[in-house]
């Protein structure tokens, strides 16, 4: 038998490690090997930032959401993409973060400072990323316009149903 958020048209949502403050990094994700997101700028309120860091080479994008680069990142991680890892840690949990960025560190607590001075070698790289992320932000904010239903959402229908493996 189907449980209630089987038949729902939203999905279970894995709780923060720790309650995050959206206006400064209204998004994180760690997706396409990568963390990445969307990060406010602290001196126009009209202008965000697209910032990721690569899983493994630890190579770094920043950039505004019409791609201009960001003046901070000249060779090291700029501040937005600081406070994109600070923001990530506390939604994915430190632990979580690193695995994914195959960051090692040695026995220490694993803060968003920890991993950053654990990725030595990074390097800024092509911000032709910043595309795709920008566009999944602006998705996801028009999901959070939706009421709450539990009726299907139209766009949504060509994933396949599934079954609660037991």
């Amino acid at each position: 038998m189907l449980q209630d958020w089987e038949r729902s048209s939203t999905t279970r949502v894995v709780a923060p490690a720790r309650p995050r403050k959206l206006a400064k990094v209204p998004f994180a994700e760690l997706a396409d090997g990568r963390l990445q997101g969307v990060v406010s700028s602290g001196s126009d309120i009209e202008r965000v930032y697209v910032s990721s860091v690569a899983a493994g080479s630890y190579e770094f994008t920043c950039s505004t959401n019409n791609n201009r680069p960001c003046g901070g990142a000249r060779g090291y991680f700029c501040n937005h993409i600081r406070a994109l890892l600070t923001e990530a840690v506390l939604q994915y949990g430190g632990e979580r973060v690193a695995r994914y960025l195959k960051v090692e560190v040695a026995d220490e607590e694993l803060t968003a400072h920890t991993i950053t001075a654990a990725m030595t070698g990074a390097r800024q790289g092509d911000a032709g990323t910043a595309a795709p992320v920008f566009s999944r932000f602006l998705r996801h904010l028009a999901y959070l316009e939706l009421p709450p239903t539990t009726a299907p959402v139209p766009e949504m229908q060509w994933f396949p149903p599934t079954r609660a493996v037991v």
